[in-house]
Order: structure tokens, then sequence, then C-alpha cells
């Protein structure tokens, strides 16, 4: 069984993310979607709201594909968690020419701490291309409408998040 891991932060979930584990999905027979957990960052989402959103949206893409997915949460190294869940590759998006600079430097040093696990890089999606999870939260907390950026259970928790935080 080949399996693959794609890591990031998942703050929300975007139709990037979507993207990437669409086209991930179709090369590994199992996908593990990795939440980073930084101690220094506050994220909008817990990683267990994030992993609940991870799996009610990329579980029905990943089955589509014949592929198993599973979410883990993780606050060391990638490749530490790649290793850890018998990961021979890691999946990393690229929106743009910028993604690709710090995405060749990150592969070469992970390259360098685990020799036998890849990185596979897949290109974004045009209409995905200018989405990130940032833009969306900024978007989204000044009341924006983000329905064309996340799937749409993403854009109620974010509507639900931003309304309590303004009532509260």
């Amino acid at each position: 069984m080949r399996t693959a891991l794609y890591a990031g932060s998942f703050d929300p979930v975007t139709n990037g993310h979507l993207d990437v584990v669409r086209q991930a999905a179709r090369l590994t027979d199992r996908l593990v979607l990795a939440i980073g957990i930084h101690p220094g960052k506050a994220p909008l989402f817990s990683a267990a709201e994030r992993a609940e959103m991870l799996a009610d949206t990329c579980g029905p893409l990943a089955a589509a594909e014949s592929c198993e997915i599973s979410v883990t949460t993780f606050d060391g190294l990638a490749v530490a968690t790649a290793r850890a869940e018998h990961a021979t590759v890691l999946i990393r998006g690229l929106r743009d020419g910028s993604d690709l600079d710090y995405e060749m430097q990150l592969a070469g040093m992970n390259q360098a701490l685990a020799p036998e696990v890849s990185t596979v890089f897949l290109p974004a999606s045009p209409l995905v291309r200018p989405i990130t999870a940032t833009l969306v939260r900024q978007i989204a907390a000044m009341g924006g409408d983000v329905s064309s950026f996340v799937p749409p259970v993403v854009a109620a928790r974010l509507r639900a998040k931003f309304a309590q935080a303004r009532a509260g």
C-alpha cells in the first residue's frame, strides 16, 4: 500500500486544499492529512474542528478515487510524521512561482532528513490558485462572502465562528 502525507494548518480547509487532495487521492492508496499544531500560533479553529472539516470534505473525494484517508495532528517535523505513518511520499501543493522557491528549499531539507521520503508537487488548478487560508480568514472576519473559496460546511462554520466573536 502506497501512503502519502499531506501536511498543513488547514485553518480553515479551502477549495485549494480540496484540489490537492483530489489530485493526491489519484496517486496513492492511502492519504494521511496531517494538521500541524504550532504552540506559538493561535488558530481560528481547534485541531478537532479542523480534523472534522477535513474528514467531512475530503473523505468523499478520496472515496471516489478508492483512496483510504485518515487525519492526524503533529507538532514536530513533517518527515517524522511521515515515517510514523509509514508514508513514502510528502504531498505539497503549488500555487505559483514563489511557492515553488520555498517548497524546493523545504523538499531539499526534507530529503536530507529523510531520504526515503519523496516530495511530490501538485500544481493548483487555475480557479483555486489565488486562495489562501489566511485571505479566507481575513475576508470572513470582515463579513465578506467566502463561499466561492471554501466548501459549504466550512463557510457555515466561518460565519458561525465570526458571528459568535461579534456577539461575545
